[in-house]
């Protein structure tokens, strides 16, 4: 890693690499402030490969976009390909360097990790709201509960089997692949893991790229979808986001977690591959380092304090061998 060490204060004395039980978000207790190695993308070479999240995607992309202005001037390869896809080919395929995610790695990817030598690092970058939106055409749906979400993505046939007062026009659905981690997220918090109803639903569209999913929802003021917030921010003038619970998702409700369907997000690598390709670890700093300075600005909303600085004390950690 290039660059200066600024100062480590009284240096993470329990911090261990250990990810928790998979499911669960890493909440390392690091009091001291973090400052990471400068890095300086003018003198990093060599290609990094990346995949995963729709959701992550875009922040990889503003990322990397940034680190090769400042210089960097290898290949930054960065699939979307949903989450699930992206820890395949990062655990049992073991041919990219980052996996992005939009969950927390799963105990049976974690295991398929260890099998090809690989023990992945959970890095926090940010905090999502899963944006169930409807096109702005639509008149009526301005709140919903998170029961009528379970019925709105199951069995109503019609609007008017959700509310009395809504239309009889026909529920049309656009969500996440079954790859994506938007899927498995909403999935856990509406059905409670169990997505064989959300499945069985009539007027049913998935696609892994969320861009498909925007144009279904715009296509009807009747179609209803779901996906990462930057999707909806991206097109805020045409989608409306709808209340859950009476609770809107902003920076103070998504913070605290009060919004029903906030998130973290995440990157994963492993020391390993930061050791043997000095790039990806620069990388990684980089992104712990400038990921506050663009994460509005891609639609997300960033960790808290305490999140990021625990991130960054894992990779000093695994870099620096202390």
């Amino acid at each position: 890693m290039k660059g200066t060490l600024v100062k480590i204060i009284g240096l993470f004395l329990a911090l261990s690499l250990m990810l928790p039980i998979a499911g669960a978000v890493a909440q390392e207790d690091v009091e001291d402030i973090v400052e990471l190695p400068e890095v300086d993308p003018l003198s990093v070479s060599g290609d990094i490969i990346t995949a995963g999240s729709s959701t992550v995607g875009p922040l990889s992309e503003a990322i990397a976009e940034r680190f090769r202005e400042d210089g960097y001037a290898g290949n930054i390869t960065i699939d979307i390909i949903g989450s699930g896809a992206g820890f395949e080919r990062f655990c049992v395929s073991a041919e990219t360097d980052i996996a992005n995610a939009s969950r927390p790695i799963k105990d049976s990817e974690y295991q398929s990790c260890l099998e090809n030598g690989r023990e992945p690092i959970e890095f926090r970058v940010g905090t999502d709201a899963v944006a169930v939106t409807v096109s702005a055409a639509n008149d009526f749906a301005e709140d919903v509960t998170a029961e009528e979400l379970a019925l709105i993505f199951s069995t109503a046939a019609t609007w008017q089997e959700v509310r009395p007062e809504w239309p009889t026009e026909p529920i049309c659905r656009y969500i996440p692949g079954t790859d994506s981690g938007t899927f498995d997220f909403f999935v856990e918090e509406i059905f409670d893991s169990n997505e064989e109803p959300i499945l069985a639903a009539e007027c049913l569209q998935l696609s892994e790229d969320d861009n498909v999913l925007v144009q279904g929802i715009l296509g009807s003021p009747y179609a209803i979808g779901f996906f990462g917030y930057a999707y909806y921010q991206e097109n805020a003038d045409a989608l409306k986001i709808l209340k859950i619970d009476g609770i809107e998702a902003n920076l103070a409700t998504v913070d605290a977690f009060e919004y029903p369907l906030a998130r973290p997000l995440f990157v994963y690598s492993t020391a390993q591959i930061m050791a043997e390709k000095p790039q990806v670890a620069d990388f990684v700093n980089y992104y712990l380092t400038n990921v506050n300075e663009l994460i509005r600005d891609v639609g997300y909303f960033p960790a808290s304090d305490a999140a990021l600085n625990a991130s960054r004390a894992k990779l000093y950690r695994a870099t620096m061998g202390e």
